[in-house]
């Protein structure tokens, strides 16, 4: 404590410190809250407008959520699920109706689900039997609900696409009592038409070409392109020898554009639209060329099932790899969530170009991009390493040069708020203490005591659980110190 007081004085004196107030601490997150993280499997799912002809997709998408309660310094977070009392219920506002047998609303798929996969459905329920609004079943940690017929129409505009609305999706105790809330987007667009791509005339055109294949009947429409081309997406094998619709399609449309965007949602929709595409990628540099994604269709790989890899070499690496034989979209971590929880579904990785994908993360941890701010289900800031070995309070190598002196640099960003970088140079091979004081003298963090070689570093502190106000960043090395002021807003 004398040390800290003396070099204070470098640049503060005894009678400032006596007069400074102290701020008051603003109340961080309290142990035994909970929090709901909520995601889609997917960037976009995609459905049909118009069954009467043909049917590619049925109005059919997923929800997940996590409902956590929040750990603290003295106990871990708990991930909610069968067994725990807590229930989930999700609803999409100001969409409550799809279509019915009698009203054509926003879909007719209604007055077709019978002939197409023989079942019939009550008005505005989808092929597992979920509505709009409902309850999501419990599983281990996560909650669920797979086939929302959801259309991408809000019920006071049953013109214009809104492919990006919002579910507000809600946990429960056992008593019925609200616990916590979130919204999440539950994307659906039936920009998907062949013939709205300018490719086709109608979809009688498409239908027609196909009068020569043994079996196939124009006047059993509408029919399910699925009844014969095998869809991994819809789980149906399809028949007749038929080679699978991803296959199809991408093959006999390789030698005519490569542009993803004629088929899958769209101009308007823009389903790609993460991180990755705002920093300059395209389809084809995950997925290849259009002839690509059909050819290896036909050379065994299963649409669907097999997809690009986070993990490959020339990607992200083992370090970022997906569960063995799963897909991103399928594949936990970090205390059993699942990658999309931090990172946002494929095609919306976080940062996502399409403000409403954010506004889940700006919510919980205050701004967008992935999850990383450990205490919205810790509580606190865990000093261990986490997920890819992401270090909250770590300390990173940024050169090996060897400095001419020991030093800390002004931190950036000054003031802070939640996170600021401290860079420091380390002159000669010891023992490195990296502290945070208060301009009491008292040490409110502590970034390294360890020995550390030669060379310059990084360390990054979390300021969001620090009261605003200006602290002393102090560096000594072999006994010998150095200081910077930080200053923390709020």
């Amino acid at each position: 404590m004398k040390k800290i007081f003396t070099l204070l004085g470098l640049g503060i004196t005894v009678s400032i410190l006596l007069m400074a107030s102290s701020p008051q601490e603003k109340a961080g997150p309290r142990a035994n809250e909970y929090i709901v993280i909520a995601w889609n499997d997917l960037g976009m799912h995609c459905s049909n407008k118009d069954f009467s002809n043909m049917a590619i997709l049925p109005p059919y998408n997923n929800q997940f959520s996590h409902v956590i309660m929040r750990g603290s310094e003295s106990s871990m977070p708990t991930v909610m699920g069968q067994g725990s009392g807590v229930h989930v219920t999700y609803e999409v506002p100001g969409n409550t109706f799809s279509g019915s047998l009698a009203v054509v609303s926003k879909t007719n798929f209604w007055q077709y689900a019978t002939h197409l996969f023989g079942v019939t459905l009550p008005d505005n329920v989808g092929l597992t039997g979920l509505g709009l609004t409902g309850t999501m079943h419990d599983t281990v940690n996560y909650y669920e609900a797979i086939g929302i017929p959801v259309t991408p129409y809000q019920d006071n505009n049953l013109t214009t696409p809104d492919p990006y609305q919002l579910t507000l999706i809600k946990a429960w105790d056992a008593g019925n009592n609200l616990l916590a809330q979130t919204q999440n987007v539950i994307p659906v667009s039936n920009e998907i038409s062949c013939v709205s791509s300018g490719c086709h005339s109608s979809e009688m055109n498409i239908l027609n070409a196909h009068e020569s294949v043994s079996g196939f009947n124009i006047a059993n429409k509408p029919i399910l392109c699925a009844n014969c081309h095998a869809d991994n997406a819809l789980g149906m094998p399809g028949s007749g020898g038929a080679p699978p619709f991803s296959q199809a399609i991408h093959q006999a449309h390789g030698n005519k554009t490569n542009d993803c965007y004629k088929c899958h949602p769209g101009p308007i929709t823009q389903c790609f639209r993460d991180t990755m595409h705002m920093g300059g990628m395209v389809c084809q540099d995950c997925h290849g060329s259009v002839s690509n994604v059909g050819n290896t269709i036909a050379a065994g790989r299963q649409p669907w099932l097999q997809e690009p890899s986070c993990g490959a070499t020339t990607c992200h690496g083992a370090n970022f790899a997906e569960n063995p034989g799963k897909l991103f979209k399928q594949s936990t971590g970090h205390g059993g969530l699942f990658c999309s929880t931090c990172h946002g579904s494929p095609h919306a990785i976080f940062t996502s170009e399409n403000p409403r994908d954010n506004l889940q993360n700006i919510t919980l941890q205050g701004y967008a991009g992935i999850l990383k701010k450990c205490e919205v289900c810790h509580g606190y800031v865990p000093a261990a390493p986490g997920p890819h070995g992401y270090n909250p309070v770590g300390i990173r190598p940024v050169s090996n040069i060897i400095p001419e002196k020991s030093e800390v640099l002004q931190n950036y960003p000054n003031p802070c708020s939640f996170m600021t970088n401290i860079p420091f140079r380390i002159s000669k091979a010891g023992m490195v203490d990296l502290s945070v004081y208060n301009l009491q003298g008292e040490k409110v963090k502590n970034l390294i005591s360890n020995r550390l070689e030669a060379g310059e570093y990084k360390a990054e502190l979390y300021a969001s659980k620090l009261p605003p106000g200006t602290y002393i960043c102090a560096l000594y090395v072999n006994g010998a110190g150095d200081l910077k002021k930080i200053v923390v807003v709020k």
